[in-house]
C-alpha cells in the first residue's frame, strides 16, 4: 500500500515540498528573531538613535519594552532547551 499511496500522492509532491521550505524558512526567521546577540545589538541601535534625537523617550520605552520582551522570551527559551547558550 505504501508504494500505492505514493504514486497517488506524487501530483501533490511540489506542495508538500513548498510546506517543508516554508517550515524552515519560517524556523530561521524565529531563530534569528529571538537570538539574545540580535536583540542585544537592536538595544544598542535604539539607544543610539535616542541619543542621537533621532527618536523620542516614548519611542524608545515603547521599542525597548518590546526588546526586552524579546530576550526574556529568548533567554526562557534557551534555558529550557537546555542547549548551554549564555543569556
Amino acid at each position: 500500500m505504501g508504494l500505492l499511496s505514493e504514486v497517488l500522492l506524487l501530483p501533490l509532491a511540489p506542495v508538500r515540498g513548498a510546506g517543508w521550505a516554508i517550515g524552515q524558512v519560517l524556523s530561521e526567521a524565529e531563530r534569528i528573531y529571538y537570538d539574545p546577540a540580535t536583540i542585544r545589538a537592536e538595544l544598542a541601535r535604539l539607544e543610539e538613535q535616542l541619543e542621537a534625537g533621532e527618536i523620542s523617550e516614548e519611542e524608545f520605552d515603547r521599542q525597548e519594552d518590546d526588546l526586552l520582551d524579546r530576550l526574556e522570551i529568548a533567554t526562557r527559551t534557551s534555558a529550557g532547551l537546555g542547549n548551554g547558550t549564555a543569556p
